[in-house]
């Protein structure tokens, strides 16, 4: 019998963020993931305080971004990645509207820190603007696919990881401790994105999954040095190669791209550059999405070594160490987790 302090299903952002945090209380543990969630993996990884639809400061923003940068960065050291890139968002204005608008946002105290209160007009001129650009600072993307591969080879060289799927059935809950497949563990913590929805324990919880699609373009000419937000993000990922996205579709939970979505983001897409292009990509993904846009977080109600961390959504890279460091304390020191993500709030929905 294989003793573990827990084991952690799910090796997405999540899953990672709440490993360092067992890895760094010497807490043994043992990851399990078969790679059929990959909402982290095809992720755009873009850290933005900023909500740039409606100005407004992302939930938690300064909160997550003070955990956030210092985190993947101590990860980047350790596992000897190029993978945090730190560049500034700027924002396509379409009116005189909004330029007023942002200069209202920009000079509140939540918002200042990131909004440069000036109308920037691009050098480039590949980007379609009649209204100029708005700056947004503390931003960039993490390239999720380098740091998950890279997170996951650490773990075997350790013999931490298993390549499979968790079966629940062969599961026994005692009262302090699991016993699954010669493993014992005090604790369980399921981080499996979109795949909570086959997790008997948690499958009730109002996780309701948005499927994303990105495509990728190959463009000489679009010469970008910095992400450019307008109906569509486009992100610089070297090599005259550019990510475009993403979609959002609640109906739509299979996992292949679609023609549907890559004529939509090609659509955007001409809306905000006029150059040459060709699509070398497209992928797609479910988004662990919560109908209360809160995370889900805590202890099964009626098993009290079972836990969950799942529904960060779109901001998983901003909030997984956050809240990995609220539910390790939650377990180990019986900290309180905040309402707003504890799954307390859907007790109800739990049944026996």
């Amino acid at each position: 019998m294989t003793k573990v302090d827990y084991i952690v299903v799910g090796c997405g952002l999540a899953g990672i963020a709440f490993c360092e945090e067992l890895r760094k209380s010497n807490k043994s543990f043992l990851v399990f993931d078969d790679a059929s969630q990959q909402s982290s993996k095809v992720a755009g990884g873009l850290f933005n305080p900023v909500v740039l639809k409606r100005f407004t400061a992302a939930w938690k923003a300064q909160v997550f971004l003070d955990s956030a940068l210092p985190f993947y960065y101590q990860l980047q050291n350790r596992l000897n990645l190029d993978c945090i890139h730190e560049v500034p968002i700027f924002r396509i204005f379409n009116s005189i509207e909004e330029q007023n608008n942002w200069f209202i946002a920009s000079d509140k105290p939540v918002l200042s820190k990131f909004l440069t209160p000036k109308v920037i007009q691009p050098e480039n001129p590949q980007i379609n603007t009649e209204f100029g650009l708005g700056r947004v600072l503390k931003t960039g993307w993490i390239d999720t696919s380098a740091l998950i591969e890279s997170y996951m080879s650490d773990l075997r060289s350790l013999n931490k990881f298993r390549k499979e799927s968790f079966d629940y059935d062969s599961m026994v809950v005692n009262e302090h401790y699991i016993q699954y497949k010669g493993i014992q563990a005090s604790h369980v913590v399921f981080s499996e994105g979109f795949g909570l929805k086959q997790n008997k324990y948690f499958n009730t919880l109002p996780l309701v999954g948005s499927k994303g699609e990105y495509i990728t373009i190959q463009a000489p000419e679009l010469k970008l040095g910095f992400i450019l937000k307008g109906p569509v993000f486009i992100i610089p990922l070297g090599n005259q190669t550019f990510l475009v996205g993403a979609t959002y579709d609640n109906d739509d939970k299979s996992k292949d791209p679609s023609q549907g979505k890559r004529l939509e983001l090609l659509s955007k897409l001409n809306t905000m550059v006029n150059c040459a292009y060709e699509v070398v990509d497209q992928i797609a993904a479910i988004r662990p999405t919560v109908k209360d846009r809160r995370p889900l977080v805590g202890r099964h109600p009626n098993y009290n070594n079972l836990f969950v961390f799942n529904g960060l959504g779109t901001r998983g890279v901003l909030a997984s160490p956050f809240l990995a460091k609220q539910l390790f304390d939650h377990i180990e020191n019986n900290a309180v987790l905040e309402s707003e993500i504890d799954i307390e709030r859907y007790e109800n929905l739990f049944i026996g």
